[in-house]
């Protein structure tokens, strides 16, 4: 028997492979991991059939076509005002955790610290935990899961590389306002400090807001790497292509692991991709499409005993419990696939040391009658 030693020891299964597994065994209606159960466009599906048989089957370029990176360039400047050249600062990646954990490899050495804000995806930690970084968590504050800013301040030191942010957040739903921006913006002005933007979701924004990219602000745009997902985008998150946009000095530094990592991604999807871009459109009616699908679900069970506070972006929702039980999520979780057939992700397993609020996250980038089964359920819990 090899004996080896783990560079990840604390890490176990993920919340959402539990859950899944947990889910599929009981046959509970799936509300849990963040995936549309519908199709995609057939416009999208025939594109990339078209792709297929138009022989783009060998590698694309390691960076990613041409063509889809100037088109993803005119797209943020026209959105955001900012021009990134396609060039020398944009690349194509395999979904936007891999731009994630390239950019975190690219950048964090050892003993470099990184402040991550709790709740926090699950894909950041992991990553700067093998590279030899020191995870630096802050808990947002509130049911609006807000910035202290003065605690933000506190923990900037010289050892602080990076600091990784996700506006509209997951799991919480909640969007960074253009205030908490500039907030961030002038802290860092002064710093040698890198930004990861996670903007996965920036197309699901409701109630009228917009998504403030850093792109938007000189200074974080000069220090940030944005990353972001058409699979999110566009209901294909199988596909696995998303793209991340960085200053050339970054984005040089970037590639020189990307190439190493992936190489280059799947090249017919790319081809598809640009084509479908040049309708805005397509992403521009994302916000109207998934804010019908979150207020149709919350009217659905707004006569259950859960709290709401409405998602402002994402297609997640979160459900306080904390009038119906005294139960820690997990368990409360558990319970809800066990006994009424439904599955959510328990909050805790995302919070700092696992601070318990009583909270569920749901998504609802679902067909209405899952919807229903799911509110059905829910209006009958007490």
């Amino acid at each position: 028997m090899i004996e080896t030693s783990s560079k990840l020891p604390n890490i176990g299964t993920n919340i959402f492979t539990y859950i899944g597994k947990l889910a599929n065994e009981y046959k509970a209606v799936n509300l849990s991991q963040g995936f549309p159960d519908f199709s995609p466009d057939p416009k999208l599906l025939q594109l990339a059939e078209d792709a297929l048989k138009n022989g783009h089957n060998q590698y694309a370029p390691m960076q990613g076509t041409f063509t889809l990176r100037k088109t993803i360039s005119e797209k943020i400047e026209e959105l955001h005002g900012k021009s990134y050249h396609p060039e020398y600062e944009i690349t194509i990646t395999a979904g936007a955790t891999q731009a994630i954990f390239t950019s975190i490899s690219t950048f964090v050495q050892q003993d470099d610290e990184v402040i991550v804000l709790k709740p926090a995806y699950d894909c950041y930690e992991p990553v700067i935990e093998l590279f030899g970084g020191k995870i630096v968590p802050i808990q947002l504050e509130g049911p609006d899961f807000k910035m202290n800013w003065d605690t933000f301040k506190s923990v900037i030191g010289p050892k602080t590389k990076m600091v990784v942010i996700n506006t509209p957040h997951n799991p919480t739903g909640t969007i960074w306002s253009k205030s908490d921006m500039l907030q961030l913006q002038e802290i860092l002005k002064s710093t040698n400090i890198i930004l990861l933007s996670d903007e996965v979701y920036e197309h699901i924004v409701f109630d009228g807001e917009e998504h403030q990219s850093a792109a938007r602000f000189p200074d974080l745009a000069s220090r940030s790497i944005i990353c972001s997902s058409f699979g999110k985008t566009f209901h294909v998150t199988g596909w696995k292509v998303g793209y991340c946009v960085a200053p050339k000095a970054l984005m040089q530094e970037f590639q020189k692991v990307h190439q190493f990592n992936v190489f280059c991604i799947n090249h017919p999807m790319q081809k598809a991709l640009t084509e479908y871009l040049k309708t805005p459109k397509h992403y521009l009616g994302l916000n109207s499409f998934y804010q019908t699908k979150r207020d149709y679900f919350l009217k659905a069970i707004k006569d259950s005993k859960f709290k709401v506070i409405p998602s402002s972006g994402t297609y997640f929702q979160l459900l306080d419990y904390s009038e119906i039980t005294d139960e820690k999520d997990i368990i409360f979780a558990e319970k809800l696939i066990r006994d009424h057939k439904l599955a959510s992700i328990p909050v805790s397993v995302f919070n700092l040391d696992a601070r318990d609020d009583r909270q569920l996250r749901f998504c609802f980038a679902k067909t209405e009658i899952v919807l229903d089964q799911a509110a059905q359920i829910l209006n009958t819990i007490r």
